[in-house]
């Protein structure tokens, strides 16, 4: 196909490599975007890409919030709060609220820098270093294991079928079958071992809190329903945290000059994190399911359609951010689309910012300079979360 044509396919690698160029053209010139080989429909600009997200009774959350999930239709179970609408949506989520907290985060900081040090230290001395395999794959699944209780030699396990679930072949979808979409049974042996041994974790709490559900019986969580809350939370706070690391290695090694205002004033760090998420977000796009017929810059979405909402590409939008497409750790931003907006904002969003900016501040502790080893790093072959296997970097 001539690249005259504007064309968009999340799943084409050549396109995924650098969509930027691509995003703008939507922008400019198909705002509302239809894909007709693969039947789904785009939003790009921010404020489109805004309102659709805080517009949860035109665009659904109930049958997922992947492009394939949406248009597969598998069967939710409940719990999986990140997959429904209110009323239940905001019973469930307020549920898992408390764990991340401001108060919770500010008591989990100091075991994350320790455990950040102890991935660190020992390859302190190195010549080279990797932002994926020595931290990025670490740090994030470490943070979830302290919030949920999970035990340490556990969860490299949680890690590793975090990734694989969301892992399509290159340059096709992410397979997804009508029948049951999460399972949580790989988590039932935590949560039996933690009924056995209660303590100060997301588990313990969600197994013994009492809540009014949609029907108002009060009542406590089943079993099945638990499994399900670990299995959102263990998936969502795993993978795409892990992908910022390497994002983090590679734009900050094509910057040098701001990574070394970083060095000198490290208050300067929760902004650059900040713009990090905005210039490369780990997840790229959103999908929603379209309840009933919806006009949008002069089109008609008919109901029964997948709507999907480009976050990369709003986080570009001229209309919204000045030299949209510079790095800019200064950018007074207001928001951003990465972490999504309204009642379905990233629940995670406080932790993945206390885990970027936490390893920003260790990784410049160590090594001030670093120029990333592009020929040595790897893409991750999945359009559902963007960024890297490996992000090398050389010391120096």
């Amino acid at each position: 196909m001539s690249r005259t044509e504007l064309y968009y396919d999340p799943y084409d690698m050549e396109i995924d490599a650098d969509p930027y160029p691509t995003y703008k053209r939507l922008r400019d010139e198909a705002p509302l975007y239809y894909n007709e080989r693969l039947d789904f429909w785009g939003l790009s600009r921010f404020a489109d890409v805004v309102a659709a997200a805080k517009d949860t009774v035109r665009f659904s959350s109930a049958k997922g919030d992947i492009l394939e999930v949406v248009k597969a239709a598998p069967q939710m179970p409940p719990g999986s709060f990140i997959n429904e609408d209110p009323p239940l949506h905001t019973i469930h989520r307020a549920l898992v609220q408390k764990a991340f907290s401001p108060k919770k985060m500010r008591e989990i900081e100091a075991k994350i820098r320790a455990f950040c040090i102890a991935c660190l230290d020992p390859i302190a001395d190195s010549d080279r270093f990797d932002f994926v395999l020595d931290i990025g794959n670490e740090l994030p699944m470490r943070a979830i294991g302290m919030l949920m209780g999970i035990p340490d030699s556990e969860q490299p396990t949680v890690r590793d079928h975090a990734q694989r679930s969301l892992r399509n072949k290159p340059g096709q979808p992410l397979p997804v079958s009508q029948g049951l979409y999460f399972d949580g049974k790989m988590y039932a042996e935590y949560v039996d071992w933690r009924v056995k041994n209660p303590s100060d974790d997301l588990i313990t709490e969600l197994l013994n809190t009492e809540f009014e559900d949609e029907n108002g019986t009060v009542r406590k969580l089943t079993k099945d329903e638990v499994l399900i809350f670990v299995a959102v939370i263990a998936g969502a706070g795993v993978e795409t945290t892990g992908r910022l690391f390497g994002w983090m290695g590679k734009v900050l090694s094509e910057h040098p000059e701001q990574r070394r205002e970083l060095v000198k004033d490290r208050s300067l760090i929760p902004n650059a994190i900040e713009e990090l998420l905005r210039y490369e977000p780990p997840g790229p796009h959103i999908a929603r399911y379209v309840t009933e017929d919806v006009e949008i810059h002069g089109q008609t979405v008919p109901a029964g359609s997948a709507m999907l909402m480009m976050l990369s590409s709003a986080n570009r939008d001229e209309r919204q951010y000045e030299n949209a497409d510079r790095f800019d750790i200064h950018r007074k931003m207001g928001q951003h689309a990465t972490f999504g907006h309204g009642v379905h904002f990233c629940v995670g969003a406080a932790l993945a910012r206390l885990e970027g900016r936490v390893a920003l501040d260790e990784v410049l502790n160590r090594w001030p300079d670093w120029e990333a080893d592009m020929p040595n790093a790897r893409r991750s072959p999945t359009t559902t979360v963007r960024g890297w296997d490996t992000m090398p970097v050389v010391i120096g």
